[in-house]
């Protein structure tokens, strides 16, 4: 599976950028609309051009793509995005992997992994993106923003209108409940329900590799 650590060769460029603000505000400029916080029309057109798409993947025609060319943006093979998700990598890339289905109106804000085999079902919010706020002098749009990066594993399902917040990894072989809004990280094969999540369900016994059956329990 594709990682943060192993797609390292824009970090250099971005350091440099920051190093140089001037540099960055033309650049941000000639590449984001600032009043639509999404990238200018030239640059969604080019997005094929700077994009990783695997063979066969497929990324439906109403998806907005709210990909600057500064982040990665990686679909791995077979995967799908499904009809009118948002996909946004401004502020952190967006790594998803192989044979991985997005399902219909998911929001997905990076820095986001998302492994192999996963099934993302409808209106899903998954966000590694914060507006910082406790400066009470301040309003709310002049403090910024913060990001902590999601991780979801391999063989993952995540039922409908499931929220998953800034800084949460979910481990292979789990399912979140639909409606649940995750707050801390889910231990590999177990079922989180609620708000917040909480594992209501082990899907393999102490000691062993076996799925428990519903039927064994």
């Amino acid at each position: 599976m594709l990682t943060f650590a192993s797609m390292k060769d824009k970090d250099t460029l971005r350091a440099g950028l920051k190093n140089n603000p001037q540099l960055k505000r033309w650049i941000d400029y000639i590449v984001m609309n600032q009043r639509d916080a999404r990238p200018r029309w030239y640059i969604r057109l080019l997005a094929p051009l700077y994009q990783h798409r695997g063979r066969s993947s497929k990324i439906y025609d109403s998806v907005r793509m709210d990909t600057p060319p500064y982040r990665r943006f990686w679909l791995g093979r077979s995967s799908v995005v499904e009809s009118y998700c948002c996909i946004n990598n401004a502020v952190g890339d967006v790594i998803i992997g192989d044979y991985t289905r997005i399902g219909l109106h998911c929001t997905v804000i990076g820095p986001i992994c998302i492994g192999n085999h996963v099934n993302l079902a409808q209106g899903i919010v998954v966000t590694a993106l914060n507006h910082n706020f406790n400066d009470n002098t301040k309003r709310i749009d002049e403090q910024g923003v913060s990001t902590k990066p999601v991780v979801i594993g391999d063989d993952v399902w995540i039922g409908a209108n499931a929220v998953v917040l800034p800084g949460v990894s979910i481990g292979q072989h789990s399912v979140v409940a639909a409606g649940a809004v995750v707050t801390q990280d889910v231990p590999a094969y177990t079922v989180v329900a609620g708000v917040p999540a909480k594992v209501v369900k082990k899907l393999r016994s102490e000691g062993s590799l076996g799925i428990i059956s519903k039927g064994n329990q």
